[in-house]
Protein backbone atom coordinates (compact mmCIF):
# COMPACT_ATOMS: atom_id res chain seq x y z
CA UNK A 1 0.00 0.00 0.00
CA UNK A 2 1.94 3.59 -0.87
CA UNK A 3 1.44 6.21 1.69
CA UNK A 4 -0.37 8.84 1.15
CA UNK A 5 1.34 12.44 1.70
CA UNK A 6 0.25 15.72 1.94
CA UNK A 7 0.81 18.22 -1.37
CA UNK A 8 3.49 20.19 -1.60
CA UNK A 9 2.83 21.79 -5.32
CA UNK A 10 5.01 21.85 -8.34
CA UNK A 11 7.46 24.22 -9.31
CA UNK A 12 7.18 25.64 -13.00
CA UNK A 13 8.70 28.71 -14.42
CA UNK A 14 10.73 29.56 -11.77
CA UNK A 15 7.82 29.61 -9.74
CA UNK A 16 6.28 27.16 -7.07
CA UNK A 17 2.07 26.84 -7.14
CA UNK A 18 0.60 25.16 -4.25
CA UNK A 19 -2.58 23.97 -4.24
CA UNK A 20 -5.10 24.45 -1.10
CA UNK A 21 -8.99 24.43 -0.56
CA UNK A 22 -10.30 26.69 1.86
CA UNK A 23 -12.38 25.10 4.25
CA UNK A 24 -15.39 26.20 7.23
CA UNK A 25 -12.88 26.44 9.49
CA UNK A 26 -10.68 29.14 7.57
CA UNK A 27 -13.94 31.47 6.94
CA UNK A 28 -15.56 34.15 9.41
CA UNK A 29 -18.93 34.48 9.66
CA UNK A 30 -20.12 35.54 6.07
CA UNK A 31 -18.19 32.72 4.96
CA UNK A 32 -15.05 34.54 3.56
CA UNK A 33 -11.83 33.82 4.53
CA UNK A 34 -10.14 35.36 7.78
CA UNK A 35 -7.62 38.05 6.84
CA UNK A 36 -4.70 36.83 8.94
CA UNK A 37 -5.63 33.22 7.23
CA UNK A 38 -3.70 34.56 3.94
CA UNK A 39 -0.38 35.09 5.50
CA UNK A 40 -0.86 31.22 7.04
CA UNK A 41 -1.32 29.92 3.27
CA UNK A 42 2.14 31.87 2.25
CA UNK A 43 3.77 30.53 4.87
CA UNK A 44 2.87 26.92 4.21
CA UNK A 45 3.58 27.78 0.53
CA UNK A 46 6.62 29.09 1.18
CA UNK A 47 7.79 26.00 3.11
CA UNK A 48 6.69 23.61 0.54
CA UNK A 49 8.75 25.84 -2.20
CA UNK A 50 12.23 25.26 0.16
CA UNK A 51 11.19 21.30 0.74
CA UNK A 52 10.79 21.33 -3.10
CA UNK A 53 14.27 23.14 -3.11
CA UNK A 54 16.01 20.14 -1.37
CA UNK A 55 15.89 22.66 1.81
CA UNK A 56 15.51 21.85 5.20
CA UNK A 57 14.80 24.21 7.97
CA UNK A 58 14.12 21.38 10.75
CA UNK A 59 17.53 19.83 9.96
CA UNK A 60 19.14 23.47 10.07
CA UNK A 61 17.97 24.30 13.36
CA UNK A 62 18.77 20.71 14.86
CA UNK A 63 22.14 20.87 13.67
CA UNK A 64 22.21 24.50 15.66
CA UNK A 65 22.64 26.66 12.10
CA UNK A 66 19.83 28.67 12.54
CA UNK A 67 16.32 29.25 11.22
CA UNK A 68 14.22 31.93 9.66
CA UNK A 69 12.16 34.59 10.75
CA UNK A 70 10.19 37.26 9.27
CA UNK A 71 11.76 40.56 8.89
CA UNK A 72 9.06 42.35 7.29
CA UNK A 73 5.68 41.32 5.72
CA UNK A 74 3.19 43.54 3.46
CA UNK A 75 -0.34 42.50 1.83
CA UNK A 76 -2.63 43.46 -0.31
CA UNK A 77 -6.31 42.41 -0.48
CA UNK A 78 -8.27 42.55 -3.59
CA UNK A 79 -11.27 39.79 -3.06
CA UNK A 80 -12.09 37.73 -1.03
CA UNK A 81 -11.42 34.21 -1.01
CA UNK A 82 -14.43 32.24 0.33
CA UNK A 83 -15.44 28.36 1.68
CA UNK A 84 -14.80 25.73 -0.74
CA UNK A 85 -12.63 27.92 -3.25
CA UNK A 86 -9.54 26.19 -4.41
CA UNK A 87 -6.73 28.43 -4.13
CA UNK A 88 -3.30 28.16 -5.75
CA UNK A 89 -0.39 30.03 -4.27
CA UNK A 90 2.33 31.08 -6.82
CA UNK A 91 5.69 32.18 -4.87
CA UNK A 92 8.51 33.78 -6.59
CA UNK A 93 11.79 34.67 -4.65
CA UNK A 94 12.47 38.19 -6.03
CA UNK A 95 16.05 39.06 -4.71
CA UNK A 96 18.22 36.87 -2.29
CA UNK A 97 20.59 38.52 0.39
CA UNK A 98 23.46 36.70 1.83
CA UNK A 99 21.26 36.65 5.12
CA UNK A 100 17.93 36.85 3.87
CA UNK A 101 15.73 36.78 0.73
CA UNK A 102 12.63 38.50 -0.56
CA UNK A 103 9.26 36.84 -1.97
CA UNK A 104 6.69 37.94 -3.92
CA UNK A 105 3.46 35.43 -3.45
CA UNK A 106 -0.21 35.75 -5.43
CA UNK A 107 -2.99 34.11 -4.16
CA UNK A 108 -5.27 32.61 -7.38
CA UNK A 109 -8.47 31.47 -7.66
CA UNK A 110 -9.94 30.62 -10.65
CA UNK A 111 -6.85 32.86 -12.91
CA UNK A 112 -8.00 35.65 -10.35
CA UNK A 113 -5.78 37.20 -8.44
CA UNK A 114 -7.02 37.67 -4.46
CA UNK A 115 -4.68 39.39 -2.60
CA UNK A 116 -0.60 39.22 -2.93
CA UNK A 117 2.32 39.16 -0.17
CA UNK A 118 5.44 40.33 -0.26
CA UNK A 119 8.13 38.96 2.55
CA UNK A 120 11.20 39.15 3.77
CA UNK A 121 12.78 36.60 5.73
CA UNK A 122 16.11 36.71 7.26
CA UNK A 123 18.31 33.47 8.56
CA UNK A 124 19.03 33.90 12.23
CA UNK A 125 21.57 31.83 14.42
CA UNK A 126 20.17 30.41 17.49
CA UNK A 127 21.30 33.28 19.52
CA UNK A 128 18.95 35.49 17.26
CA UNK A 129 21.17 37.43 15.30
CA UNK A 130 21.29 37.12 11.35
CA UNK A 131 23.92 35.22 9.58
CA UNK A 132 24.49 33.86 6.85
CA UNK A 133 22.66 30.74 5.40
CA UNK A 134 23.44 27.51 5.31
CA UNK A 135 25.98 26.15 2.64
CA UNK A 136 24.49 25.63 -0.72
CA UNK A 137 21.57 27.29 0.15
CA UNK A 138 21.82 30.48 -2.12
CA UNK A 139 22.69 27.59 -4.89
CA UNK A 140 19.60 26.75 -4.80
CA UNK A 141 17.52 30.16 -4.87
CA UNK A 142 19.84 31.13 -7.58
CA UNK A 143 18.21 28.76 -9.78
CA UNK A 144 14.36 29.58 -9.25
CA UNK A 145 15.29 34.09 -8.97
CA UNK A 146 12.45 35.78 -10.62
CA UNK A 147 14.87 37.31 -13.03
CA UNK A 148 18.06 34.59 -13.26
CA UNK A 149 21.13 36.22 -12.06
Amino acid sequence: MSTLLPATGVIRDRAHHFPLRVYYEDTDLSGVVYHANYLRYCERARSDFMLLLGLDHRAAFEAGQGYFAVAEASIKYLRPAKLDDALVIISQFTELRTVSWCVHQRVMCDGQELAYVDILAAFLDMHGRPTRQPAGWTESYKTILKEAP
